[in-house]
């Protein structure tokens, strides 16, 4: 039987400098994996990804980070070429870059919906075919969508609507890839009390989200806590490994499908 566990194991991660990606990178490192790469978006998370580079070499595994903007296939291709250039082929590699957008469709224009586009969908595509090129076998994949995947709700038509590609393509992947050995799954959070949430919503949303789940009254901050995410990732990445080709929504009861 294959070895399913972190320790030992090259890990990925897109956007991986901060908020969720930047706790799994240290969550990673803690639980043994050998190296960990992570990518960062802009100059201005370059400070962020360099502190989350000390916490995993402090936790004693080897680290190194790149920039990139993922919205073109030869940026992913680079990304995964740098990444196996310094630490090695990935066992595993999770992608949680994305970008949110909440206005009236009528109040869209294409140029918005293009950046949505190629944020959300492009670059997970181009993700899913790189780790599925350079992963070594039996390897683990995952992508972060949203819980907005199961809501009925208006005003977030480009950015529900630019991550729902990522359950065929993680579909499709799973089939494409399974011979190898390699699972691919996706998973949406609910609302996640990050800096990535607060900028489009307003004060009367926010309240609301911090209502919305079954669960919020436990929740620190009636949101999805990062905190309460990465296990299931971790899980997904290594024990978890027979579950392949779904998305799973992880929300403490704020959406289902």
């Amino acid at each position: 039987m294959s070895d399913h566990s972190i320790k030992g194991k090259v890990v990925l991660i897109a956007g991986g400098a901060k908020n969720l990606g930047g706790l799994l990178a240290r969550d990673f490192a803690q639980n043994g994996a050998k190296a960990v790469a992570i990518h960062y978006n802009s100059v201005a998370a370059a400070k962020d990804a360099e502190e989350t580079v000390k916490e995993i070499q402090a936790a004693g595994a080897k680290a190194v980070a790149f920039q990139a903007d993922l919205t073109t296939a030869g940026a992913v291709e680079k990304l995964f070429a740098d990444t196996v250039a310094a630490v090695g082929k990935p066992d595993i590699a999770i992608n949680t870059v994305g970008k949110v957008l909440k206005k009236p469709m009528a109040d869209i224009s294409e140029a918005e919906y293009d950046e949505m586009s190629a944020v959300n969908s492009k670059s997970a595509f181009f993700f899913l075919k790189e780790a599925g090129k350079n992963l070594n076998d039996n390897g683990k994949i995952c992508t972060v969508v949203t819980s907005l995947l199961g809501a009925f709700t208006p005003f977030y038509s480009s950015y529900a609507g630019t991550k729902a590609p990522v359950e065929h393509f993680t579909r499709a992947a799973s089939k494409e890839f399974g011979d190898r050995g390699i699972s691919v799954t996706a998973i949406g959070p609910g609302p996640m009390d990050t800096p990535f949430f607060y900028p489009a919503e307003g004060a009367d949303a926010v309240a609301y989200h911090k209502t919305a789940a079954a669960l919020s009254n436990f929740s620190k901050t009636g949101l999805t806590d990062i905190e309460d995410i990465v296990p299931f990732i971790r899980f997904l990445v290594s024990d978890g490994w027979w579950m392949t080709g779904q998305t799973i929504l992880v929300n403490g009861g704020y959406t289902t499908k």
